[in-house]
Formats: C-alpha cells, structure tokens, sequence
C-alpha cells in the first residue's frame, strides 16, 4: 500500500462529506454508506419516504466527482432501450449503404441516478442486470462496455405499493447496500426550513477526479484482512440460510430465504473501507457489524411468521449479530459462537 495514501483517503473522505454538507442537512449515516459503496465500486439502492432528499443527495455526490452523470426517471411505460441505448438504421449519404448502428442510451455514464426505480415493469428492470454486474451492454450481439467507474445509485418510495413493481431478488442481490434513509430530527428539519425558503443557494465543488477515485478504490483493496475476519463474515452470510446444514432457531422460525455468497463478498469489501476511513490498519469484526444492516437487509426474506409478528429483516440481523460471534465452527459450515471477542 502506498505510503499516504490511506491518510488521503480520509482526506478527500471528509471534503466530499463538508461539500454535501453544504446542500443536505443530516443524515450522516446515509452519506457514509454512499460514500462507502463509492470507495468499494459498489451499487446502492436508497429507500424512504418522498421528501427525504434522496434524489438530491445523489445528484450531489455525483457533482463532488469529476465523473459523468445521468438521471433517469422510471415510469411504467419505459421500455429496456429507453436506457440502454438502441440500434439505428444508418444510411451512407454517398454510397446509399445501409447498415445499423448503436446508440448509446443514458447507462453510458458513471453515475447513473435510477429515480423510483420499482415505478417500471420487470421488463425493463432487468435492462440494468448486465450493466450492473458485468459494467457492460449487449445489443445487436456486440458487447458494449460502459465507462469506468459506473455506479447505479437508486431510489425507492416504501409507502406508495400501487402501480409499482417490487424489484426481484437477483436484482436486490445485485446492490451492495440497500440504505434506509429516515425522518430529520425537529433541529435539522428547522434548518432546511431555512436553508430552502430563502434567497440563497448553495453550490457543490469537485473534490475528486476520475483517476485519483480509481486509485483511492485500489487503496481499499489493498487494506490487509485477517483469516478470522473472513470466517467472521462467512459464518454471519450463512447463517442467515434456513437450509444449512445447522440453521439457528430464531432463522428457522422467521426467515424463508437467506444472503447469498454476495453478501460475504460485499461484508469484506465494505469493511475494509470502513476500517480505512477509522483509521485501521487492518479490518476488525467492529468494521463488519458496521456495515452488516445495509448489506444483509435486502438479502434476508422474511415468512409469514415473522411478519405476523412484526419481526423485519433488520431485527433478524440485530438477533444475528448478537448470536453468531467471531470464532470457531466455520469450517464445519456452523456460525460460530464461542465467547471469544469481537473486535
């Protein structure tokens, strides 16, 4: 790891935080686990209520990035080409040769804003699958690649369920974070009253370039991860699982389906970036149940029971963490629960 270059990480951290600050007021934790997904080359989905300033907050991480930037507004009649771009009819003006061309849609960007991304049908959901996972798009039988880095940064309403099209499970799996954006408290409310009902406005600068961005992603990679935290974080992803071969009693009791191998993937990823910023030199298992909420949530489906008793995906990783402990038992395909200490 290049000398400095975790203390520049911290750096250009807190300056993209003080430019947000400029036009969002609060929700640290949400800007923390964007800012996260970002140094990881992470897709985020952000969900809560209208009037939160999920678009905003979006629109202006982007702006604190040398980076290109597109918003697009899911509606029920957007059709897959409507973002991927289409073939086109081209006819040569001196030869009257014709032949097809692509043209490129709005996903040919670095940080694409899917705004009420469960307002379109599956159908055209599914036209983000590719991108998402492979950076890439296929049309006409000639892969496209898309610009380096590439984010997808979406939204969800949770309140408004009619004429809305709940995104599947592989499309979940395919967000590293699913962040729950909540209510400001009575002094941050008061202070967007103000901010927002006069004269003056507020403008967001560039912190980072494009280039330097890939180096700060490489830098988290590089952040040393000890063989007890990598069993640590396995043993937490299948332990959600109904149909291992020791599920606990509280999973099989609320939960019909559990995070994949994703899930550890983006446990270890996120927690190394959790670890840089704090100023680790390595990852702790403090640095997992950091980031182990937004990473599990979505990857957690709850059944009948737990919803007739008001259990949700959040309360069930609450229970995990309290139960599946860093220690031994992972190599057997069992959560390990010693007394050891977690961090």
């Amino acid at each position: 790891m290049p000398e400095g270059s975790l203390e520049r990480l911290r750096e250009v951290h807190g300056r993209m935080k003080q430019e947000l600050a400029r036009v969002i007021v609060g929700q640290d934790e949400v800007i923390d686990q964007l800012l996260l997904a970002i140094l990881t080359r992470g897709h985020c989905l952000l969900v809560g209520v209208p009037g939160l300033a999920k678009t905003l907050m979006i629109s202006s991480l982007a702006r604190t990035m040398e980076l290109g930037f597109a918003r697009i507004q899911f509606t029920p009649d957007l059709m897959p080409s409507d973002i991927t771009g289409t073939e086109l009819l081209h006819i040569d003006p001196e030869t009257s040769a014709r032949s097809f061309r692509f043209a490129p849609g709005p996903i040919f960007t670095n940080v694409l804003l899917a705004d009420e991304i469960n307002r379109t049908p599956p159908k055209t959901q599914a036209a983000l699958l590719e991108a998402m996972v492979e950076r890439q798009v296929t049309a006409g039988g000639e892969a496209h690649p898309l610009p380096d880095p590439f984010f997808v940064l979406a939204t969800q309403n949770p309140i408004e369920q009619e004429g809305t099209y709940p995104l599947p499970e592989a499309q979940l799996d395919r967000f590293m974070f699913m962040v729950q954006v909540g209510y400001p408290s009575a002094e941050e409310e008061r202070a967007i009253l103000e901010r927002t009902t006069g004269t003056q406005t507020a403008e967001v600068g560039s912190v980072v370039s494009a280039d330097e961005l890939a180096s700060l992603q490489a830098t988290v990679r590089e952040v040393p991860v000890p063989d007890a935290i990598y069993d640590y974080a396995l043993a937490l992803s299948r332990a959600t699982r109904v149909r291992s071969d020791t599920p606990l009693d509280f999973i099989r009791e609320w939960v019909t389906w559990g995070a994949g191998p994703r899930a550890s993937q983006y446990l270890i990823l996120g927690a190394k970036a959790h670890a840089a910023l704090a100023g680790r030199d390595s990852v702790a298992s403090e640095d997992v149940r950091a980031i182990a909420h937004p990473v599990l949530r979505h990857r957690i489906v709850t059944n009948f029971t737990a919803q007739a008793e008001g259990i949700d995906s959040d309360q069930v990783i609450d229970r995990l963490l309290d139960e599946v402990r860093l220690g031994d038992g992972v190599a057997a395909g069992v959560p390990g629960v010693s007394p050891a200490a977690r961090g």
